[in-house]
């Protein structure tokens, strides 16, 4: 294997997507590209409904969809994969060695942020032109990094099938921003199979060199939209006649923030955005508001969304407007396997590029990739999900986010060299 051919591949890989970042559940000319690549490769490639579970989908803007679908068949999206997907983003790829053996999955998320990309000369993408051409939208947070390494490592199965037994999925999930993707992908049934499972995230706060076998502390998170709908008047000639729906969301905003921590363990609550209004003297018609929700454990998850709901309702009630809640998002907590941990570790200890191999690191925020995990783990099964260490120069989801594009190589050989000490 030429890792070096291999590493210039995945570059243009992640530099193309991240070219032409895509938000959750818009992610059509991502899609369309990685299923075009796996097809290639002899993956047996599936889309849209084979692969999302429709009742499930949380977060999806429907009236958007087909901007999105048209400005992708403008940048290069295959129209026949387009058509296969039926609205639906995402994709699986199944590698089916013929031999008997262990049902190994990985997900590799592929979405983007909505954050504007810097256009600043210190800024690796702007320099050397590779920064987002869709305004608004930026792969800042490795998603792009994550897709070329699932790439990598299918063209790396591709090569080895006859070396090797079991079966192999690559899940290449949509929308993990706002946690909304995972779960309709899980209810479809498509990690039922799975004897092992695997995830990875770059970066994360830990230096290039750095790997670490397993994840844990991750928080259950529960996102929703408030929508207040009042009653406009005069604000100078009738006051009295409105139905403040700016006041009724700004009260909740404060009393949102002051719910008590719960005593079993760590909580939080952020009210992201709030649009309201419509003119200077104009009485507020509507208010909408962007809430989060997270706890360390389910019970206190739901504690802090009980709590939030009877706050946004009495709001409205003490302003006489109308409130619609829809959850956009949802995740739970989950741990990694010392079996499938100590594996990681092993593998990364045998290539040598690590200088730092740990076992656990504490994650202390939310990814949608618990609910695979617990669901395999449910089945029997064993999961994992690996930090794997990047230098960057700015945190994640900021405008200047970028990574060392080294690991990509480093990624693969983790992963295939896991795979290879499972097979023994």
């Amino acid at each position: 294997m030429n890792w070096q051919e291999l590493q210039d591949k995945m570059v243009i890989y992640r530099r193309d997507l991240h070219s032409f970042p895509e938000a959750g559940w818009t992610e059509f000319r991502t899609s369309s590209k990685i299923a075009g690549i796996l097809h290639d490769l002899g993956f047996q490639v599936l889309l849209g409904p084979e692969i999302i579970e429709t009742s499930s989908v949380m977060g999806r803007d429907e009236e958007a969809i087909r901007f999105h679908l048209e400005r992708a068949l403008e940048q290069g999206a295959d129209p026949e994969w387009i058509s296969r997907m039926e609205g639906l983003t995402g994709v699986v790829g199944i590698l089916d060695t013929g031999r008997e053996g262990p049902n190994v999955s990985f997900r590799f998320d592929i979405d983007a942020v909505e954050v504007s990309e810097a256009s600043d000369r210190s800024h690796r993408p702007a320099r050397e032109g590779f920064s987002s051409k869709n305004h608004g939208v930026m792969h800042s947070c490795g998603h792009d990094g994550h897709a070329a390494i699932g790439l990598g490592l299918a063209e790396v199965l591709s090569l080895n099938r006859k070396a090797l037994s079991g079966r192999f999925k690559l899940i290449f999930q949509p929308a993990e921003e706002g946690v909304r993707g995972s779960k309709a992908m899980t209810d479809r049934g498509i990690l039922d199979d799975s004897d092992y499972f695997l995830t990875l995230h770059l970066g994360m706060g830990m230096p290039t060199g750095t790997l670490i076998g397993g994840s844990q502390g991750f928080l259950c998170t529960r996102k929703f939209d408030v929508h207040y709908h009042g009653r406009s008047a005069h604000a100078g000639a009738a006051p009295n006649e409105g139905h403040n729906a700016l006041l009724a969301a700004a009260s909740a905003t404060l009393n949102l923030h002051a719910i008590a921590p719960h005593k079993r363990g760590a909580s939080r609550i952020n009210v992201g955005v709030l649009n309201a209004g419509e003119g200077r003297n104009v009485v507020a018609p509507n208010a909408h508001m962007k809430v989060e929700v997270r706890g360390e454990t389910e019970e206190i998850t739901e504690y802090m969304y009980e709590r939030a709901l009877k706050i946004l309702r009495h709001s409205a009630e003490m302003y006489e407007v109308e409130c619609v809640i829809r959850k956009m998002g949802e995740s739970i907590t989950a741990r990694s396997d010392d079996f499938l941990v100590d594996r990681v570790c092993a593998a990364g200890r045998t290539l040598g590029c690590f200088d730092t191999v740990e076992r656990y690191n504490g994650f202390g925020g939310s990814d949608d990739a618990a609910w695979m995990m617990k669901r395999v783990q449910d089945k029997g099964g064993r999961s994992t999900y690996i930090i794997l260490g990047s230098d960057i120069p700015a945190g994640h989801h900021n405008e200047f986010f970028d990574f060392d594009e080294t690991v990509l190589s480093w990624g693969v050989r983790l992963l295939f060299e896991t795979i290879t000490k499972l097979l023994a």
